[in-house]
């Protein structure tokens, strides 16, 4: 059983950055794939970003690719979103979680985090 907790979440002009982290506490993301979701008011939650702690591989939504980079650092379990070029279609609370398989559907994941507010103004 493993326990998520987001931090770095915050408000900032269109075009700035920030760096979202996903800390593990009560066991390792080792045997895990993690996931990044946003979700605004009123909207689905969707996918943003997911990276296998497996297979060393990562994949990137394509309204986010080139913008947001997904990364882990293992000896920290620590697992972090960086985001550039922010828009204000960005903004929305942020989640981690983690599932036992490389996928984008939140179903399939089991384990999530409390969210943290990321606001995008223009």
């Amino acid at each position: 059983q493993v326990q998520l907790v987001e931090s770095g979440g915050g408000l900032v002009q269109a075009g700035g950055s920030l760096r979202l982290s996903c800390a593990a506490s009560g066991g390792t993301f080792s045997s895990y794939a993690v996931g990044w979701f946003r979700q605004a008011p009123g909207k689905e939650r969707e996918f943003v970003a997911a990276v296998s702690w497996s297979v060393d591989m990562a994949y990137h939504a394509d309204s986010v690719k080139g913008r947001f980079t997904i990364s882990r650092d293992n000896a920290k379990n620590t697992v972090y979103l960086r985001m550039n070029s922010l828009k204000p279609e960005d903004t929305a609370v942020y989640y981690c979680a983690a599932g036992p398989t490389f996928n984008t559907d939140p179903l399939r994941y089991h384990y999530w985090g409390q969210g943290t507010q990321v606001t995008v103004s223009s």
